[in-house]
């Protein structure tokens, strides 16, 4: 299996996000939200890496970041950085859906 590189991209953003949030704004709570959702993605995209069908992790993930910033955004109207992370999470959830419907099945 090879590495999951789209997602490996996904958890770094969230995770440089994050850490650029804490850097220009001084906000712990970015800091502390980025690396939280930026490490859980990044474990996501290890076991997607690892099982291809194994994609709950990376789904829960952009599900929760995608309905939080995509409030965000709704609410303040500005794309950077809410707008953007709602934009990449909607793609990530639509991709883990893509590749669940069309994973093997397993034999167990």
């Amino acid at each position: 299996m090879g590495i999951d590189w789209v997602s490996v991209a996904y958890a770094a953003s969230i995770a440089a996000g994050g850490i650029s949030g804490y850097l220009k704004a001084g906000s712990t709570a970015s800091l502390g939200a980025g690396l939280l959702f930026g490490g859980l993605a990044g474990i996501g995209a290890y076991r997607s890496s690892v099982d291809s069908s194994d994609l709950w992790l990376s789904l829960g993930v952009s599900l929760s970041l995608g309905g939080l910033m995509g409030f965000r955004f709704y609410s303040s109207r500005k794309f950077m950085p809410a707008g953007l992370v709602a934009l990449l999470s909607v793609g990530m959830v639509a991709r883990c859906a893509y590749n669940l419907r069309n994973a093997p099945v397993k034999n167990e």
